[in-house]
This record gives structure tokens, C-alpha cells and sequence, in this order.
């Protein structure tokens, strides 16, 4: 029996153990991949919009070769952190069901390994950071199942003299396209909007902007896929229907969290924004012991909430579960 179980090992699933630690709470992390596995699956050569020290968790400083940490020395910062502390994580394990136990008087979870082993764990109290990059949003539209399509980007290399159609305009999408451009890929980029979003890393812009301009690479602004075929797009245009020939597809138009999985405990999920029924301080949901953090507490706005401040979560947390145990710790 642990006093709490932390659903994910991200960098605010990561800090959350940190401040139980400091707490002397005992708990555990369950993980269904690798520690920060979100940074882990960001592009190879991706550099934070962010200080280093924004990052850090548990006052380890994080040291990094430039003003802005890299995708690898994130990585290596966490390794550093869980294995400093010897945080109590279980990698590989996923949580397929959470449920209240009676006879317990604690929260049961199950939990599977990628051996196909199955465990139960029972913890008074459950923290889900989650996060939501295991959720891209759907284009939804005839195609999108097909192998070609993809809604991650990894890296430029595989797409050396293809035809590439990303869809998106974020920031995301404005990196894979000068990426892929960089190493000979025919890019034609589809965007929904009128422009691409003020949200782009400010170092970034000026170089799409430019390729844009000298019509290095093919756009489309105001427009929408309406089918993805095995040798081309269909889109929709303001001049009207047309057809872009494509030999790989990245749908790079963002993600959401993991709702349902909140809503089978009994969470009450806003309809409109997605955001879980919390207290603002705690962090606490509707449901008595279920507590929340990092970014899957603004819903479906996942440009709220960060890792810059989604760790600050974690003290709050900690210290509620540990006002409510009182002398049983």
C-alpha cells in the first residue's frame, strides 16, 4: 500500500515525486514508457524555447552548452535527476484502469508490463500527469489511417527527395518544414488559418517566413484537407478544390489529453475547454484523492500549461496529500 500513485513520469509526473519525496511520502511512479518520453519523441534536433534553469526540477541545477537547452541535454538532465534521487519510478508499465477498492479504502491500479505481466497497486491517493503527446488531434478525413501519414516528427533524413505535404502552422509544423526543405524534401505546407501562428519560436519564423516568401516551399494558407490518397492530397482551397501529389504526410497540428480515461473516474471534464474539474490550489479534482498536474489540467488549450510551469504543480500536490495524511505518515 503507498500513500500515492503518480501516473506518469514526465517532468511534471518527475517533480510531483520529487516534492512527495522531500515529504517523506511514500509513494511510486508508474510510467508506460520511458522517463520524459514526451521530450524523448520531440524532433532530434529540437531546441527548447526556454532558460534551463524554467526547466529544473528538485534545485538541480541544469547546466547546458548554450542559452537554450537541446532535446538531448533535457534528456539527460531527468536521467540525472531520478537517478540522483532514486526516484521510485516503474518504466514500461502501463495503467489500464484506476478504481476505487472499499475494502482497501484506497484507489486499485492495474497495470500491465510490456511482458504482459499484470500487477495491482493500491495507493490512498492518485496524481495523473499524463500529459497529451500520446494524443494527436485527428484530421479526420478518408486516408489519415493509411502508413504514409504520420502526426510525429522525428527527424529530416527519411524524407531526402520525397514529396511532403505537412499540415499545420504552429510551431511544430514551421520546424519540420525548414528541416525537411534543409535536406531535399519537396515541402508543400496546408494551414487552416490565414497566416502562421504568433506562437512560433521567434528564431524560427524569420527563416519559414523567408522560405514562404521566395517560395522555397509550396503553401496553402486558408485551407483544409478533405481526403489523403496513397500518391496525393485532396485540399481545399479558397480558388477551389485541387490535388498535391505526396509520397508522406505529417499531420502536425497538435494534441489533447487523455479525457476519457479522466472520465471513467468520475472527473468532470468541461465540454467546451476540456479542462478537469479542479481545485485552483490544490489541484485536487472532483473525485476525493485523484489529483492532477502539468499540462493535462488545461484541457484542450495545450499551450497553457508547460513544463516552465506545469512543475509548479507539484509542491501544491504534495503538500495537500501531505496535510491530509497528517500522523499516519
Amino acid at each position: 500500500m503507498y500513500d500515492v500513485c503518480v501516473i506518469g513520469a514526465g517532468p511534471c509526473g518527475l517533480a510531483v515525486s520529487v516534492e512527495l519525496q522531500k515529504r517523506q511520502i511514500d509513494h511510486v511512479v508508474l510510467e508506460k514508457s520511458c522517463i520524459a518520453s514526451t521530450i524523448y519523441r520531440f524532433p532530434t534536433q529540437m531546441i527548447f524555447n526556454s532558460t534551463p534553469e524554467r526547466l529544473e526540477i528538485a534545485d538541480i541545477p541544469f547546466y547546458t552548452q548554450g542559452g537554450k537547452p537541446t532535446r538531448q541535454e533535457a534528456l539527460n538532465y531527468y536521467r540525472t535527476v531520478v537517478a540522483r534521487l532514486k526516484l521510485p519510478i516503474r518504466q514500461y508499465e502501463t495503467v489500464e484502469q484506476v478504481a476505487w477498492d472499499d475494502g482497501q479504502m484506497a484507489f486499485s491500479i492495474q497495470s500491465r508490463t510490456l511482458a504482459g505481466q499484470e500487477i495491482q497497486t493500491y495507493a490512498r491517493q492518485v496524481v495523473i500527469a499524463t500529459g497529451y503527446f500520446d494524443h494527436p488531434n485527428a484530421l479526420g478525413v478518408p486516408g489519415e489511417e493509411l502508413p504514409h501519414v504520420q502526426h510525429y516528427y522525428r527527424d529530416a533524413h527519411p524524407y531526402y527527395g520525397q514529396r511532403v505535404v505537412i499540415v499545420g502552422g504552429t510551431n511544430s509544423a514551421a520546424e519540420a518544414a525548414i528541416d525537411l526543405y534543409r535536406v531535399g524534401a519537396e515541402v508543400t505546407l496546408i494551414h487552416r488559418g490565414a497566416a502562421l501562428s504568433d506562437k512560433i519560436k521567434p528564431w524560427v519564423r524569420p527563416e519559414i517566413q523567408s522560405l514562404i516568401d521566395h517560395e522555397r516551399i509550396a503553401f496553402h494558407f486558408q485551407s483544409r484537407v478533405k481526403a489523403i490518397l496513397r500518391d496525393r492530397v485532396q485540399v481545399a482551397t479558397p480558388e477551389g478544390d485541387i490535388e498535391i501529389a505526396a509520397d508522406h504526410v505529417l499531420a502536425l497540428i497538435g494534441y489533447h489529453p487523455d479525457t476519457p480515461f479522466l472520465s471513467e473516474l468520475g472527473v468532470e471534464i468541461d465540454a467546451q475547454s476540456g479542462i478537469p474539474t479542479h481545485h485552483p490550489e490544490t489541484y485536487e479534482t472532483n473525485v476525493t484523492g485523484i489529483f492532477i498536474a502539468g499540462v493535462v489540467v488545461s484541457g484542450y488549450d495545450a499551450n497553457r500549461i508547460f513544463i516552465e510551469n506545469g512543475r509548479l504543480h507539484a509542491p501544491a500536490i504534495a503538500q495537500a496529500i501531505r496535510d491530509r495524511l497528517g500522523s499516519r505518515i
